[in-house]
């Protein structure tokens, strides 16, 4: 497969994903921010805008702000709009891989982004709207698409996304102004039920932090995202040696992944930040490890992708 193939489908996987995630992590603090007062609220929209791999500017950065930083700037790729329309830019690239189903369902939700408002109510349903989307358009990726080369890439790209989303909502915990709540956080990452089941019992944020990082079965888990990146990884390259791995982005990927399954989590809280410290650093290390295997870039920063 061309590389230049190969990495606009990695990239639309990585795009479609930032975007809900960040729909979903902006729409569980939308409600809190907005009943505390001016002050509280440009600390933690700051704080929050820091956990998403931005910065503010001015010091007055506000509601109003943190909803343009993270939701309708087309020009910032860690928006939700600036996410979908680079998904859109790549597809376009791509349009002889891609479906004409999954293309014409990025490029419809392209020209869908400025049909709504863009103040708080807005927000919330434009938040909506794009888990809608987003969830068509991996479905329509996973059933339109052949599951080749191109589709792995896809799925790769899904994953450590994922992987990264997860870690980063994690880490909004730390935003303890905002009076999050595990219940939220797991609401958040549409895990609530899926919790409950397992469970079945009183639980408190360890247990629920513990589901978010090592349920094995849940799709939006952190071992759980990075072991299907580990299966994309294997199949795009099913070389084998007797003695470690000769690809990079498996064995970061790999080491990330089972540090995690045997680790004890006696102490899980406190070790919580180190914790996504190091899956973020792992997500972006395998990322460029991917780009100079497969795409022949000298590296491509995580949170960074090329629009033109």
């Amino acid at each position: 497969m061309l590389s230049r193939i190969a990495e606009s489908l990695f990239w639309i996987g990585r795009y479609v994903e930032r975007a809900d995630g960040t729909a979903r992590i902006l729409d569980v603090h939308l409600e809190r921010l907005n009943h505390l007062p001016a002050a509280d609220q440009r600390s933690v929209a700051q704080e929050l805008l820091g956990v998403m791999g931005s910065r503010a500017d001015a010091d007055e950065f506000g509601l109003t702000d943190l909803l343009q930083s993270l939701a309708f700037d087309r020009t910032n790729a860690t928006s939700i709009a600036g996410s979908l329309a680079a998904a859109r830019e790549n597809a376009r690239r791509a349009r002889e891989t891609v479906s004409s189903s999954l293309w014409e369902c990025l490029n419809t939700t392209y020209y869908g982004l400025s049909q709504h408002r863009k103040d708080v109510v807005g927000t919330y349903r434009f938040c909506n709207w794009v888990l809608e989307r987003t969830a068509m358009v991996r479905g329509l990726a996973d059933t339109t698409m052949s599951h080749d080369e191109g589709w792995l890439f896809l799925v790769l790209g899904r994953s450590l996304e994922r992987a990264d989303m997860t870690a980063r909502m994690l880490s909004t915990r730390e935003v303890h102004t905002a009076g999050m709540s595990w219940v939220n956080m797991l609401r958040c990452a549409g895990a609530y039920e899926s919790f409950l089941r397992t469970r079945r019992t009183a639980f408190d944020e360890r247990h629920a932090a513990e589901f978010l990082l090592m349920d094995r079965l849940f799709p939006r888990s952190i071992v759980y995202a990075l072991r299907d990146a580990d299966d994309a990884l294997a199949k795009l390259d099913p070389s084998d040696t007797r003695v470690g791995f000769i690809n990079d982005a498996r064995r970061i990927v790999g080491q990330a992944r089972t540090f995690l399954e045997f680790h004890r989590t006696d102490h899980l809280m406190d070790e919580l930040p180190e914790h996504m410290e190091r899956v973020q650093k792992a997500v972006a290390q395998t990322s460029d490890a991917v780009s100079r295997k497969y795409f022949n870039r000298a590296d491509e920063q995580a949170w960074v992708g090329e629009v033109s």
